[in-house]
């Protein structure tokens, strides 16, 4: 949707997303949504708000994420963990 976007969790990156990366996505998904690079006055508040909302979900998005057996935490998932099993 929108090329300047980048891919923000590992192995793209090889360390987390900073708070600023996550940010500038989603700037950029809000203007390419708006339609508007920098919105009027009258648009500043909502269109600001939609970036908070959005960088919050995106830092919730890869907080939660597992790539390939690993969280994006860095941790190892273990098989039962990944299919659900308990004990």
């Amino acid at each position: 949707m929108c090329r300047s976007i980048k891919t923000l969790r590992p192995p793209v990156l090889p360390e987390e997303a900073t708070e600023e990366e996550m940010r500038a996505a989603a700037l950029q998904y809000v203007r390419k949504v708006s339609g508007f690079r920098a919105p009027a006055a009258h648009n500043r508040e909502v269109f600001d708000r939609a970036v908070d909302v959005i960088a919050e979900a995106t830092a919730e998005l890869l907080a939660g994420l597992e790539v390939r057996g690993r969280r994006a935490d860095g941790t190892a998932t273990t098989a039962a963990a990944a299919v659900g099993e308990t004990a």
